[in-house]
Order: C-alpha cells, then structure tokens, then sequence
C-alpha cells in the first residue's frame, strides 16, 4: 500500500504537512475558545485560551516539523524566505496550504460544536451583541484600539514569535534540544498571550485569523465578519507578514551575522600534506647530494 499511496514529490508532502499542521493549531486553539465562549465562561477562561492556542502551536509543530518544517504561518514562511531558508518557489504551497488548513479547522470546530452554538445563539450567528460568536474564530480589535494600534501590536507580536522562533532553530545560538523546539515555540505563544493579548487576542497568523475568517463569512455570519471595525480584517493578515519580515532582519543583522564561522578544515589538511611532500623531497635531494660528493 505505502509503494501505491506514498506522495514521491517533495512539495506535495511539504503541503500536506503544512495542510494537517495548521489544522491542528486552530483545531485545539479555536476550540479551546469556543468552549470558553459556549459555556459562559463555567468551562473556561483566558488562561485556557492560552493554554489550547500554545499547546496547539506545540502539536502542529510536531505534527508538520519533520516535513516541512512545521511553519503553520504565512509570516514565518515568508521570514525563511528572507533568510534563505526556504525556496522562494514553494512559499505560494504553503501560504495556500496554511489557509486551507485553517479554513478546516474551523469546519471542524464549528461542526464538534454546532449544536452548542445553536443553543447559545438561538441559530443566530453575529459578531457583535450579546451574543456575538465570531470572534471564536478571528480576531477583532478591542473597543479602544485603533487602526494604526492594532497595526502596530501585529506587528511587534509577530516580531516577537519570529524573533524567538529564530533564536531556537539557529544552531549557532544556545537553540533548543533536538525534539523539544515544538515546545519551546509553544511557550512563546504563551508568553505573548499573558502580555499582549488584550488588544485584539493575538493572532499573529493572516492564515490563522483569514481562513477561519472566511469560514465564518460562508457559514453563516455573513460579510459582518469583514466590515466590522472599520474593516479591521486586513491588520491581522498584514501586519503579521510586516513584522516577520522585519524580525528575520534584525536577528540576521543583529545575531545570525556575527556568528563565528570555522574555517574548513580540508584545505588545511591539503597544506600540511604540501609541507609533508616538500620535506620529502628536500631530503631525497639531500640524500642524492650527499651520495654525489661520497662517490
């Protein structure tokens, strides 16, 4: 089965990974939001929804990692790229994958809890209200945050989680142990959720906020998921891709760059090989000589 099954072409499985890895992220992360939100708060609270979005960062990773890396993320996809870590080429396979595997995810919450929202709701799903549920799924700004804020925070959030995603994979930093990154980069989420989530929640992710986004529009809820907030929906998927642009810069220039580098050993090899055959031949010539002038 595995000869007739198995996906032979790189990119593909690449895809694939990404595909499963993102829907585990927003699969363990929106569902741990929707439990919270359906239950009024008696099941759930913010540190739970710290926990589910972390924990689900930390499975994806395992899930995708081997494969394709485990970005899960348009924005870390892209700052590889910058960094030349990854093919440019397949950037566009993994942001559409990354996409389609949040849209999934979504689904598949929305479905776990279907006969929840319908009993919370009354069958009537909005964003805004007492009773709003879109925001189980995408991000919406809080009532005192602008538009150039909620840029702002999207951009230094997202700056951040690159930065030490960076700084855990480099092999020329401290890193982390072979097996545990997935757990390491989980923690960042969790450091980023205590201390900046009360603006917007987060996101950090255009695949993450975007897909499930476009899940809400078609399920439902309706264009109100784009037009509320003064269109708020373009910063989480803009300004994420800004701020892991800049992050990779400023780990290159600031770290990456300075690492020291040990020269090759093989051409010192090869000199000293030079000098050994040198000396050689000086002795032979010294040897012909000497037998010369005894003769």
């Amino acid at each position: 089965m595995r000869q007739h099954c198995a996906i032979k072409h790189g990119i593909f499985k690449e895809f694939l990974a990404e595909f499963l890895g993102t829907f585990v992220l927003v699969l363990f992360g929106c569902g741990s939001v929707a439990q919270t939100v359906l239950s009024r708060n008696s099941l759930g609270e913010p540190l739970t929804v710290h926990i589910g979005f972390s924990v689900g960062l930390m499975m994806a990773a395992y899930v995708a990692g081997g494969v394709s890396g485990g970005h899960v993320n348009p924005a870390v996809s892209l700052a590889m790229v910058i960094l030349g870590k990854l093919k440019i080429w397949k950037f566009p396979f993994y942001v559409i994958a990354q996409f389609l595997g949040a849209f999934a995810g979504a689904a598949a919450v929305f479905g776990l809890y279907y006969d929840a929202f319908m009993d919370f709701t009354s069958g009537i799903l909005s964003v805004t209200g007492i009773n709003a549920t879109g925001h189980i799924f995408a991000s919406y700004p809080a009532r005192h945050l602008s538009i150039l804020g909620g840029f702002i925070d999207q951009v230094v959030g997202t700056g951040m989680l690159v930065l030490c995603i960076l700084a855990i994979i480099d092999g020329g930093n401290i890193g982390a142990p072979k097996g545990v990154e997935p757990l390491a980069i989980g923690l960042i989420i969790m450091a980023i959720g205590v201390s900046m989530g009360l603006n917007c929640g987060y996101p950090l992710n255009p695949a993450r906020d975007l897909g499930p986004r476009l899940f809400t529009a078609v399920a439902g809820w309706g264009m109100e998921v784009f037009s509320t907030a003064d269109y708020w929906w373009w910063i989480p998927v803009a300004g994420p891709m800004v701020g892991g642009v800049v992050a990779a810069v400023i780990y290159y220039l600031l770290i990456e760059l300075h690492h020291h580098r040990d020269e090759p050993e093989k051409p010192h090899e090869e000199e000293e090989e030079e000098e050994e055959d040198e000396e050689d031949e000086d002795s032979s010539l010294k040897d012909k000589y000497e037998m010369i002038t005894m003769s």
